[in-house]
C-alpha cells in the first residue's frame, strides 16, 4: 500500500496524474511520408502515401474503438500520446483483426501491440490494459534510449525514433532521414505516425 501511494506521489509530481500526454512530443509536429507501396499493396490498396495509412487506419477504427477507453488511460498513465499507441496497434495486429488466438508474427508477437516473446516475457491477456502497459512501456524505454543517443533531436523527432527501433531495435535507428530503412517494409514509424494522426482526429 505505501509503495501504491509512492507511485501515485511521482506521478503527480510528474504531471501525469493530470492527464498529460505530451512527455514524448507530438505525432501533429511530425513530418511523415506516410505508407510506403509496398505496405499499401499487402494491403490491396493502389496508393501509397498518407492517405493510404490513413485509409488502413479508417479500417481499423471499428476494432480500435472497442479498446478506446484503455488506449486512453495507459496514454494518460505513461504520459504518452494514446494516438500512438493506437497507430502501432493498427500496424502491427489491426486492432486485433490479423492475429489468432492473440499471437501473430508466426506465434512469437503476442497481443494487441505485438510484443516479441523472443526479447520480452508477455504480460496479461492479449487484449487487456496489463498488456497495453507492457507494449508502451517497451516503447517508452525505446524512446528513451533514442533521446540518449541522439540529444539534439528535437522531442518529436526522438519520438519517431522510438516508433521505428519498436520495430527493429534502437542501434538499428542511426540518422534520422533514413531512419525506417530496415523496418518492414522500410516505413514503419512513417506510416505508424500517419495513422497515429488520424486517430488523433478521432478522439484518441
Amino acid at each position: 500500500m505505501y509503495s501504491m501511494l509512492m507511485l501515485l506521489g511521482l506521478a503527480a509530481l510528474l504531471g501525469a496524474s493530470q492527464g498529460r500526454t505530451d512527455c514524448y512530443g507530438s505525432v501533429n509536429r511530425i513530418k511523415t511520408s506516410g505508407a510506403s507501396c509496398k505496405t499499401a499493396k499487402s494491403e490491396g490498396l493502389s496508393y501509397c502515401g498518407v492517405s493510404a495509412s490513413e485509409k488502413i487506419a479508417e479500417r481499423d477504427l471499428r476494432a480500435m474503438n472497442q479498446y478506446k477507453t484503455l488506449i486512453k488511460k495507459v496514454g494518460e498513465n505513461l504520459c504518452i500520446e494514446p494516438a500512438v499507441i493506437a497507430g502501432i496497434i493498427s500496424r502491427e495486429s489491426h486492432a486485433g483483426k490479423a492475429l489468432k488466438n492473440g499471437w501473430g508474427d508466426n506465434g512469437n508477437g503476442f497481443g494487441l501491440m505485438q510484443v516479441d516473446k523472443k526479447s520480452h516475457t508477455p504480460r496479461g491477456q492479449w487484449n487487456s490494459e496489463t498488456h497495453l502497459i507492457q507494449g508502451t512501456n517497451i516503447l517508452i524505454s525505446m524512446t528513451k534510449t533514442i533521446q540518449r543517443n541522439f540529444p539534439r533531436w528535437t522531442k518529436d523527432q526522438q519520438l519517431k525514433g522510438g516508433i521505428a527501433a519498436y520495430n527493429f531495435g534502437t542501434s538499428n535507428v542511426r540518422s534520422y532521414d533514413r531512419m525506417d530503412i530496415g523496418t518492414t517494409h522500410n516505413d514503419y514509424s512513417s506510416d505508424v505516425v500517419a495513422r497515429a494522426k488520424y486517430y488523433k482526429k478521432q478522439g484518441y
